[in-house]
């Protein structure tokens, strides 16, 4: 049984989320009272699978929490806010967060983001990524969610390690965009570009702390490819 950790400071609509996910047998924690004050040791201590986070919060907000969640954690992080406006989406994924739901929104919908969240994080979609992909000395550990190169390490997000592994399987040919984007969260045309771009730039700072800068190179008019 999947853990989650909800953070929704609306009664009503985390009451409603909980009963909806329970209902598919999901376990469900709901951070209350000093919970939001401390979501990163509540976070620590839950261990959650999944982590349902809102960006408007009595204490800082869901932004400033992902950041410390993810010190913690590299559980795949669904974001849940009212703004519906793409710059609060990339602020999201620049954050940490691996996926973004617009309220107001259907249960049935909240629950196929969550099954797609933990499905490529842990189930079938997670199984085949366990033979750790590899090229020209960067590996790809998929078990513990980093990226290694020769003695140094970085960890990458659920969704930085589907972008890096799709690089580094094409050994240094280009990847269009659109494989990248279904690679990454499945369908692409429900993802803004913008989404891709910002995933983009942060997997090439962290392949900058490898000692590897100008890894991706983008290929005008098609994508990107590994340069190592």
């Amino acid at each position: 049984m999947y853990a989650l950790y909800l953070v929704e400071d609306d009664a009503q609509l985390a009451a409603l989320m909980a009963e909806a996910l329970a209902r598919y047998g999901f376990r469900v924690h709901q951070a209350a009272g000093d919970d939001f004050w401390r979501l990163a040791e509540a976070v620590d201590e839950v261990k959650p699978h999944l982590i349902l986070l809102d960006i408007n919060l009595p204490a800082y907000d869901g932004f400033y929490w992902a950041r410390r969640i993810r010190a913690v954690t590299k559980a795949p992080m669904l974001f849940i806010s009212a703004r519906g406006e793409p710059i609060d989406q990339v602020r999201a994924l620049e954050n940490g967060g691996d996926d973004y739901i617009v309220k107001p929104f259907h249960m049935d919908v909240l629950v196929a983001k969550v099954y797609a969240l933990l499905r490529r994080a842990y189930g079938e979609l997670a199984d085949a990524r366990d033979r750790l992909p590899t090229y020209a000395g960067l590996v790809a550990d998929m078990t513990e969610q980093a990226l290694v190169y020769g003695e140094r390490r970085v960890f990458l997000s659920p969704t930085e390690m589907r972008l890096m592994r799709k690089l580094i399987e094409a050994k240094g040919k280009p990847v269009s965009r659109e494989e990248l984007l279904i690679a990454a969260w499945d369908e692409a045309s429900f993802v803004d570009d913008n989404t891709l771009t910002v995933n983009i730039t942060r997997l090439r700072q962290k392949l900058k702390a490898l000692g590897l800068e100008e890894a991706i190179v983008t290929v005008r008019g098609v994508g990107y490819r590994l340069e190592v």
